[in-house]
């Protein structure tokens, strides 16, 4: 049975799923009306022809993975909703307030959050966001016209409200923006393959897998020498400027996940490791005095297949939850 991580994120990776004709088995034993399996059905993906936004309502707890105008009209006092975007993993994502009608005297809220959060863990964590926590939230409330269009940092963002008069609500319009060097991702897939480029940047990039996955990296340049070591006291990267660290938990944020390997010099070939955790991260540290450049693929983990180790890998299993 899925994780409370999983049950959450999986509204992401189901939907995307669901998309593109593949599904999972999940068991849900509280199925819920706002529950947001029940939008399994929904076609997010819709053909339209040239010029044509699409458009369609949103539910308290929704997510999106396509540009359009998107409408909530609350039938009936709504506490506690949300709606995630997320875009391909060399896009940004664009906010824009089309229309509002919320009561922030009377404790309406609408506000953008810079990432996603969950149960109080942030992606991207505070470590690797070029913006502290408090400038990642906009509130509608206090800013009104003055910023109307929000445009996050990588290819996730988020936004939660509370309105509790029915028929009011508001029309957002989503777009999609290239971004040539990503940074921060959520994979919106279980597999694929992704090259992370950190050009002369101080900065700390992490790509999360909202999966248990095979991960091979084949190509990592950091300006060093060859090596790769497993995450133990006498084997590490500490005092490194330069790095990558496979990490693995049950949350969201990287800075709260258990570190399992460090990459801290260059290599050609591959190294491969097995991480049967509820989401793995791959993470580059950069001090800004190099080009840095990681390639790695990685595809779901299948429990089933055999534990055979091979050549240049290792493996790692994360402790099943309690």
């Amino acid at each position: 049975m899925p994780s409370a991580f999983q049950f959450q994120c999986h509204l992401v990776l189901i939907f995307l799923a669901a998309s593109k004709g593949e599904t999972r088995y999940l068991e849900v034993r509280e199925a819920v009306e706002d529950d947001p399996f029940l939008l399994l059905s929904e076609d997010l993906k819709r053909e339209l022809s040239a010029g044509q936004i699409y458009r369609r309502s949103l539910r308290c707890i929704d997510m999106l993975s396509t540009e359009g105008q998107f409408t909530f009209t609350a039938d009936q006092p709504q506490l506690h909703c949300a709606t995630f975007f997320i875009g391909e993993p060399e896009e940004l994502i664009t906010i824009h307030y089309d229309f509002v009608n919320i009561d922030c005297q009377g404790g309406d809220f609408l506000k953008v959050f810079d990432g996603w959060i969950l149960k109080g863990e942030k992606f991207p964590s505070s470590l690797d966001h070029p913006l502290p926590t408090s400038q990642r939230y906009v509130d509608f409330c206090e800013s009104g016209n003055i910023q109307r269009s929000i445009r996050s940092s990588q290819n996730v963002a988020m936004i939660f409200f509370k309105i509790q008069q029915p028929g009011n609500g508001f029309t957002v319009t989503v777009k999609k923006n290239s971004n040539l060097f990503p940074c921060n991702v959520i994979s919106q897939t279980p597999s694929g393959r992704f090259t992370m480029v950190i050009p002369h940047q101080h900065r700390n990039c992490s790509f999360s897998i909202i999966y248990p996955v095979v991960i091979k990296i084949s190509d990592l340049i950091l300006g060093h020498l060859n090596g790769l070591f497993l995450k133990k006291p006498s084997a590490s990267c500490a005092g490194v400027g330069d790095f990558v660290e496979l990490l693995g938990g049950a949350g969201l944020d990287p800075s709260k996940m258990f570190p399992l390997a460090d990459l801290c010099h260059s290599f050609h070939g591959s190294a491969q490791m097995k991480i049967g955790c509820d989401n793995t991260v791959l993470r580059m540290v950069s001090s800004g005095k190099h080009i840095n450049r990681v390639t790695f693929e990685y595809h779901q983990l299948d429990l089933q297949e055999t534990e055979t180790r091979k050549e240049n890998s290792i493996e790692e299993f994360c402790f099943p939850s309690i």
